[in-house]
């Protein structure tokens, strides 16, 4: 294995970074507890909604990001519950990465995770990179020798890799630039943020007792989620989001978010090198909203583009997952089947990291491999039941072991299935108490060829007030 000379920042998506406010945290898991999390949250909402027209600016809210969020996180009607980074942390640090520290008298480090406050705008937090990458790299090369020349190579989930083709394109950070490294990003947005932003953030439940509708349509990160792509049903065919008039959104906010993809492209467009510097690993084979029907009282999203339904990672469809330049059957493009919230987490994910970043002869993954198409809902009320639906992607009719793992880690269900073919078969786990799951659907020996997939699940309470 070679010996690490990049510095590597990780970037989290949306969600990602904990968030506090002067000396409290108001977004962080607590005691494992994602409904801890959004109780704290929700009691400081009037703080963390943003003002009108801030666009590309800092509101001086005293909201500063703080760290990763190690734990499972998920806010009802914002993006898609996620995973932690601590697993992905992991990887890099046994392949010869260490932290950077504040300490002037410390070594210096070559690993810079960096939380960012995902309300604001993609532009603004690129810029902000610019002012700590470029001091931890100089630092970094300032050992001499090998280390001299040494250059960044990204590793970020999500929403994050904007941040980062940002920086990398408009703020200077393509000519120290060595990796970019996506999982599971939404190059051209996603029909999810399209839903959340006209319907609001109540998943379609009803009012929930957290209504974070205002804060969600006050955030400048979320408009540059919108899909970019031609999404919206019409008469004559599909229409972008800005050939419309869309219900409840301002066009100055909708056409911002456009623009910050279209600046994007015209950037990349110029300069070869943002290609080939470039490794998308995308989520595959899972049912995910991908165009969207206006009706009266708002969007319906639909899992099909025209006549095909082509799938994603159940967030990010793959009509969305890459450059507009890169055609979906692009060879460039890794493609592991699991779930956007389990991506930077996935095995496989984590070994074509590990081969991008040193290069090393290791198998990325088994020689074949038996892909799941899984789909299970973000959210439910207690007392209603999980139905988790599967099926195989392909011709190999295998039993699955489906797992509902509490956040303590304690199992709650555990039962197989026996799909036969490409047809979804539903099974319904019952009693589940309030609080967020994980939903892992594995082969039942360790020899299986199936590639495991992990959703998560929020169990919500409509009576007990958040």
């Amino acid at each position: 294995m070679t010996t690490p000379t990049d510095l590597v920042v990780v970037l989290p998506g949306i969600l990602g970074s904990t968030l506090r406010h002067r000396d409290s945290l108001v977004w962080a898991p607590s005691a494992g507890s994602a409904l801890r999390a959004i109780r704290t949250f929700g009691r400081n909402i009037r703080v963390l909604q943003l003002p009108d027209g801030l666009g590309d600016e800092h509101p001086d809210d005293d909201v500063e990001p703080v760290s990763l969020m190690p734990d499972v996180h998920v806010l009802p009607g914002i993006w898609t519950p996620i995973k932690g980074y601590d697993r992905l942390l992991a990887r890099l640090r046994s392949i010869g990465y260490r932290e950077t520290r504040d300490d002037p008298g410390a070594p210096p480090g070559n690993l810079l995770p960096i939380p960012y406050d995902w309300r604001l705008s993609n532009r603004y937090n690129g810029q902000r990179l610019a002012r700590i990458i470029e001091p931890a790299l100089q630092r970094w090369r300032e050992q001499g020798g090998a280390y001299a020349d040494a250059k960044v190579s990204f590793v970020c989930h999500s929403m994050g890799g904007l941040v980062a083709r940002w920086y990398i394109e408009h703020c200077g950070g393509a000519e120290t630039t060595h990796k970019l490294i996506t999982i599971g990003t939404p190059y051209r947005g996603s029909a999810k943020a399209l839903e959340q932003l006209v319907n609001g953030a109540r998943k379609g439940i009803g009012r929930l007792s957290v209504d974070l509708t205002d804060l969600v349509r006050s955030m400048p990160s979320m408009y540059q989620l919108l899909p970019e792509y031609a999404c919206i049903e019409q008469p004559s065919g599909l229409a972008k989001t800005t050939e419309i008039s869309l219900p409840e959104l301002a066009t100055g906010n909708v056409a911002n978010g456009a623009r910050f993809h279209a600046l994007l492209t015209e950037a990349e467009s110029r300069r070869p090198a943002s290609l080939t510097d470039t490794h998308a690993i995308v989520g595959i084979h899972q049912p995910t909203a991908t165009t969207a029907n206006l009706t009266g009282s708002g969007i319906e999203l639909r899992n099909t583009y025209g006549d095909d339904d082509l799938y994603g990672d159940a967030t990010v469809p793959i009509v969305a997952a890459s450059r507009p330049d890169i055609p979906m059957n692009s060879p460039l493009l890794r493609r592991v089947p699991d779930q956007h919230g389990n991506l930077q987490r996935n095995k496989a994910v984590l070994d074509e990291i590990h081969g991008i970043l040193t290069a090393s002869p290791i198998t990325v993954r088994a020689p074949h491999t038996t892909a799941l198409r899984v789909d299970t809902p973000d959210l439910i009320l207690t007392g209603e039941a999980l139905p988790v639906s599967v099926a195989i992607a392909g011709n190999d009719p295998q039993p699955i072991r489906i797992t509902v793992t509490a956040e303590n880690r304690r199992i709650i269900a555990s039962r197989i299935v026996r799909p036969r073919d490409s047809t979804l078969t539903t099974t319904s786990i019952e009693g589940l108490p309030p609080g967020a799951y994980s939903i892992d659907l594995t082969g039942l020996t360790p020899t299986s060829t199936i590639a495991p997939v992990s959703s998560d699940i929020l169990v919500w309470d409509p009576i007990k007030e958040i």
